[in-house]
């Protein structure tokens, strides 16, 4: 028999498209959408992410008027979109700091028993497209942002939902001194978060385990 696990799914809810932003409006950081730790989250990237959401839904919903419909409730795509990428550098940062890491290997059964769970592959990039905002071709980078999440709270001896995992992100948030382009908000290293968030970005979802 499979043991079933629990795992957070770290990212906003974003279901669709919105007009790329071209410019920057950073004096401290021309070009950079946000700045994590030494690294740059440069507006082309954050554009380029923004078209992968875009163009993936835009195969999935081919009718014109379902797909305006789409479009239409898309305002904070951009926002959302380098949401996400700056979280995976801040949960990647806290697993470093405690000595966690995610194999490939760990990443495919978890995707094979999703995939069991919901009838096959399409139907998981379906799933996640529809409900998470997550293009096929980031789905697995998306599934080992939720190993990471679970492996770090499990060194901690806790669970995604106890202050003991939000304070590591916490900490981490403050190490990288997260530093967003001001069009896109600030971020609040307490809550590991953009400070304009409004939806939830962390989820739970449910994956079998592999027998050790």
């Amino acid at each position: 028999m499979h043991r079933r696990r629990r795992t957070a799914l770290l990212l906003s809810a974003v279901l669709a498209a919105a007009p790329l932003l071209t410019a920057c409006g950073s004096d401290a950081h021309p070009g950079a959408a946000a700045v994590v730790g030494d690294q740059r989250i440069t507006v082309a990237q954050l554009e380029n992410r923004v078209s992968e959401v875009r163009d993936a839904q835009r195969a999935a919903v081919p009718d014109e008027d379902a797909y305006a419909q789409v479009i239409a409730k898309s305002g904070t795509l951009p926002r959302d979109v380098l949401h996400t990428m700056v979280l995976d550098r801040v949960l990647h940062r806290a697993a470093l700091d405690h000595s966690v890491s995610v194999t490939r290997k760990e990443v495919q059964e978890m995707r094979e028993g999703l995939e069991k769970q919901v009838g096959g592959a399409k139907a998981l990039e379906t799933s996640w497209l529809q409900q998470y905002g997550v293009p096929p071709q980031r789905l697995d980078d998306n599934l080992r942002l939720q190993l990471e999440a679970q492996k770090l709270a499990t060194a901690l001896g806790t669970d995604t939902g106890k202050p003991a995992f939000w304070d590591a992100l916490a900490a981490a948030s403050k190490k990288l001194d997260i530093d967003l382009n001001p069009r896109y908000g600030t971020w609040d290293a307490r809550q590991s978060a953009r400070t304009d968030a409004k939806a939830p970005w962390l989820r739970e979802v449910t994956a079998p385990q592999q027998p050790a």
